[in-house]
C-alpha cells in the first residue's frame, strides 16, 4: 500500500483559482443541505505559546472522502520569521478507510479560504465592482486578492497592513502576478475610500477600519478572526450590512465578527439572512440592490479542504504529481 505526499508547489499546480472556487461551491452546497458530515472542529489553545491547533474533520460522500486536516497558528511566528500557520492534511478512501495522501495543507488553506471569499465576492458583490482593498499583507491576503480577481475584472487594488514594508512588497509581488495597479495605502480610511470589494485576512482581535469608512454598496469578505472575542469589522457595519455565513452553527459559535455584536445587542440571530451555499444553489436571493452592504462571515469548514483535496488528487493522479510511498 502506498500513499501519495503533495507539496505546497505541487497543490499550487494541480487547481487553478477558478477550479478551487468551484470546488468550493460544491462543498458550500452540500454542507446547506447537509450532505457532508462535518464534526465541530477540535481547538487546543495553547497560550503559553499563543498557539493554537484545529483539528477538522470530515466525510465527503460521493467522492467517498475521508479527511483530517490539524492547522496550528501560531502569533508570535511572523516576528520569529515562520509562517503564521503550519499545517497537513490525510485524505482516506471512505469505501474501506485505507489511507490516500498526505497534503501541505497551510496552501491548500489559503486557496480553499481564498476561493471562499471568491464565490461569494461573485454571488454577492456587485456586477460592477471593479475596485478592491486587501486588509492584511500576508500569505492569505494573496489568494484573497488572486479569488476576488478571478470573478471581478478589477482595474485597482488597495493593500493595508499595519506593516507598511510587508505592504510594499505584496504590492510588487501581486501587481507583476496580476497585472494590476496595486496602491499601499497609509490609512485604513485611505484603502476603504474607493474600495467596492473589502477583503479582511488578518490577526487582528479588534476592527480594522472605522464604520464610517464604509459606503454603500460595497461586498465585505471577513475571513481573519475564527475566534469568539476577536473581531476584525466594527459593529456597526455588521448591523447595517446583510449578512452571509459559512455555516450558520459554525459562524454562531467561532465568529467574533457576529458573536460580539450579537452581545451587545446591535443584531440577532435572524439578521444571517442565508449560508451562502444557500445562495449557490439558487435558494435564497444575495444582493438584492446596488445599495446595499453586504458582508460574508466564514470561520472555515473542513468540508472545504476535502473537496478542495478531493479535486487536487484528481489532477495530481492525472498529471503525474507527487511522489508515492509505502507504508
Amino acid at each position: 500500500m502506498k500513499i501519495l505526499l503533495l507539496s505546497s508547489e505541487e497543490i499550487r499546480g494541480a487547481i487553478s483559482m477558478a477550479e478551487a472556487i468551484e470546488a468550493v461551491r460544491e462543498a458550500f452546497i452540500l454542507v446547506s443541505k447537509k450532505k457532508v458530515i462535518v464534526p465541530p472542529r477540535t481547538h487546543i489553545d495553547l497560550e503559553i505559546h499563543r498557539g493554537t491547533s484545529l483539528i477538522m474533520p470530515t466525510y465527503f460522500p460521493g467522492r467517498e472522502k475521508i479527511g483530517v486536516k490539524i492547522i496550528n497558528l501560531y502569533e508570535r511566528n511572523p516576528q520569529l520569521g515562520l509562517p503564521l500557520s503550519f499545517a497537513l492534511m490525510l485524505v482516506f478512501e471512505a469505501r474501506n478507510g485505507s489511507p490516500l495522501a498526505l497534503l501541505e495543507a497551510s496552501t491548500l488553506t489559503a486557496i480553499r479560504t481564498g476561493a471562499a471569499s471568491g464565490l461569494a465576492t461573485d454571488l454577492l458583490a456587485r456586477k460592477d465592482a471593479r475596485v478592491a482593498a486587501i486588509f492584511g499583507a500576508g500569505f492569505q491576503g494573496r489568494y484573497q486578492l488572486e479569488a476576488v480577481n478571478a470573478v471581478r475584472p478589477l482595474y485597482k487594488v488597495y493593500i493595508y497592513d499595519s506593516d507598511f514594508e510587508k505592504s510594499r512588497i505584496f504590492a510588487q509581488e501581486m501587481s507583476s502576478k496580476l497585472n494590476l495597479d496595486i496602491i499601499v495605502a497609509s490609512t485604513p480610511e485611505e484603502a476603504c475610500k474607493e474600495a467596492e470589494i473589502i477583503c479582511t485576512a488578518t490577526t487582528s482581535s479588534s476592527p480594522v477600519f472605522p464604520d464610517s469608512a464604509i459606503k454603500v454598496g460595497i461586498h465585505i469578505n471577513a475571513i481573519g478572526s475564527y475566534k469568539p472575542h476577536v473581531r476584525e469589522i466594527p459593529s456597526a457595519t455588521v448591523a447595517r450590512s446583510r449578512i452571509f455565513v459559512d455555516q450558520r452553527e459554525a459562524a454562531l459559535e467561532e465568529a467574533g465578527d457576529l458573536i460580539i455584536p450579537l452581545k451587545e445587542g446591535v443584531i440577532t440571530e435572524d439578521s444571517i439572512v442565508a449560508e451562502i451555499g444557500e445562495v449557490a444553489a439558487g435558494e435564497k436571493p444575495g444582493r438584492l440592490s446596488d445599495e446595499e452592504i453586504t458582508f460574508f462571515k466564514t470561520v472555515g469548514l473542513a468540508a472545504q479542504d476535502i473537496a478542495l483535496a478531493s479535486r487536487i488528487l484528481e489532477a495530481a493522479e492525472r498529471l503525474s504529481l507527487g511522489h508515492s510511498f509505502p507504508l
